[in-house]
């Protein structure tokens, strides 16, 4: 039989040492792997360009559009939806993009040790292969990303003609960061459902107070949506006032003052195009509340409240939906795709990210570690970019990925979902593995109210150590209702194993 490799060496193999026979045969099929899946990818590197560029100009179009979009007070629902829908593909296009660079530059880093022999001995060849197999997926969900973006702006032309049309929202330019970092993100659509709802007018004969249910989880964003509703200039001009209640205040020695505030407000009218005299009232409920005490509150409301008034009713629990008289509105975590663009917006600030790769890579690992939460996101991203060096970032990430894991297995859930749940979260100090760092909590502390002046990164990561409980700054938002977020803390020692032995030891 004769050899089709031409090298004597290989074809002399002595049939006496089948072990040594099986280790060139696997060698030699490393080697005929590796190498034509190294040429299959050079030959198509100009096809994975092509589709990166291409869609690299289709997302710029995109954000042109959206950009535009966001100067002027759209209305009509149909076109919010397409703009909104427009915006989610837009998000999925810079991750999938992103992910694909990702990719690209670990395979990169292989490639430079393609020659190099005794490489092949490590080198799990069915990990290559889904390596391999992974950034295939991702150029071909690149090339669907590609075609559905270029469809939705073929249709989306028309509506910018439409744009001009609606009355301008006039600010002040900003670059990307600062705008995302002062102005509610991702709810445009949520917002304008809300303000439909509070601007309709009942019929004349209509006796029925209206209820709006807002749903959602911890620090979703449900006080922010309506402090942005509250602030709109139509809402601003539709009532004559706005009422703020707590769940504590619907108790019945609480109702006599909302009852004479309501009458009070009603008794003065305060400007000819306020003559209705038409009253907002925002409940923010924290926990669950009885169907009674609410039967109560909605019989005083509807009795002391003028025609036309509207109420909005917040809270984490599905049960409220019970409560409203038109469909409820959902608050949702973001996307993970617009989570990331969120995230990196904030954290690269007015730096280039496409000038550091690496910070990108390691920021987008970083990111998909903090659950969604707008409060982790803010903070971690102004931590991040106050320390912008790519080692200290990648010990970030694994102590976050380890602490994270450790968490999971020990309480059954990533620390954010305990917290929602009203229970304490266990993590620990960077660098400080005898130590547990509880988080008890927080609460929501208005703008003139005293915080704290540590920030609970800088106990996390940093060198500032507190005794015993303490409270914490986790972010203070730059948008209305401009809460400051702060959690009660406390640092444990642990007991190691070799103080047990040394107490063994003397009994």
């Amino acid at each position: 039989m004769h050899c089709l490799f031409s090298p004597p060496l290989l074809c002399a193999l002595p049939d006496k040492n089948p072990q040594m026979e099986m280790l060139f045969s696997a060698v030699l099929g490393e080697v005929i792997t590796r190498s034509i899946n190294f040429f299959i990818r050079k030959c198509s590197k100009l096809k994975a360009q092509d589709v990166e560029d291409r869609l690299c100009m289709i997302l710029l179009r995109a954000q042109v559009i959206l950009d535009e979009s966001m100067g002027w007070q759209i209305t009509n629902q149909a076109m919010l939806q397409q703009l909104d829908m427009l915006r989610y593909a837009m998000y999925q296009g810079c991750y999938t993009l992103d992910t694909f660079k990702h990719q690209s530059h670990n395979e990169d880093a292989e490639d430079q040790v393609l020659g190099q022999f005794l490489s092949l001995f490590k080198v799990n060849s069915l990990k290559y292969f889904c390596a391999s197999s992974r950034k295939t997926e991702i150029l071909e969900q690149m090339q669907k990303m590609l075609d559905n973006l270029s469809s939705m702006i073929l249709d989306v032309e028309s509506v910018v003609i439409f744009l001009t049309s609606y009355r301008p929202l006039y600010r002040q330019p900003y670059s990307t960061h600062l705008l995302l970092s002062n102005c509610m993100f991702g709810r445009q659509m949520e917002a304008e459902l809300t303000i439909k709802f509070l601007l309709q007018t009942q019929p004349h004969n209509s006796e029925e107070l209206e209820v709006l249910p807002i749903v959602g989880p911890g620090k979703v964003g449900k006080s922010t949506l309506v402090a942005h509703v509250c602030k709109d200039e139509r809402v601003h001009n539709h009532f004559s006032e706005i009422f703020f209640v707590r769940s504590h205040e619907l108790i019945d020695d609480k109702l006599a003052t909302f009852r004479e505030g309501c009458a009070t407000k009603h008794q003065h009218r305060v400007s000819d195009s306020k003559r209705d005299g038409r009253l907002l009232v925002i409940v923010e409920l924290i926990g669950d509340l009885n169907q009674d005490a609410w039967n109560r509150f909605y019989f005083v409301s509807k009795q002391f409240l003028p025609t036309g008034s509207k109420i909005i009713v917040t809270s984490r629990s599905e049960k409220i939906a019970r409560f409203g008289t038109t469909r409820v509105l959902t608050l949702k975590y973001l996307p993970q795709e617009a989570y990331w663009y969120f995230f990196k917006a904030l954290t690269f600030g007015s730096m280039d990210p496409k000038l550091h790769p690496r910070h990108v890579h390691v920021a987008m690992e970083i990111a998909e570690t903090l659950s969604g939460s707008f409060a982790s996101a803010n903070g971690t991203a102004c931590f991040l970019r106050d320390n912008f060096d790519i080692q200290f970032w990648c010990k970030v990430l694994a102590f976050l990925r380890a602490s994270i894991q450790r968490h999971v297995f020990r309480f059954g859930g990533h620390p954010s979902d305990v917290l929602n749940k009203n229970r304490p979260a266990c993590l620990q100090r960077m660098g400080e593995a005898s130590e547990d760092f509880l988080i008890y909590g927080g609460r929501e502390c208005l703008s003139q109210e005293e915080v704290p002046k540590i920030r609970q990164h800088d106990v996390i990561f940093g060198s500032v150590k507190p005794h015993g409980k303490f409270e914490v700054l986790v972010w203070r938002s730059q948008i209305p209702p401009y809460y400051s977020y702060v959690n009660t803390c406390e640092i444990r020692e642990l007991k190691t194993i070799g103080a047990k032995r040394k107490r063994s030891m003397k009994t």
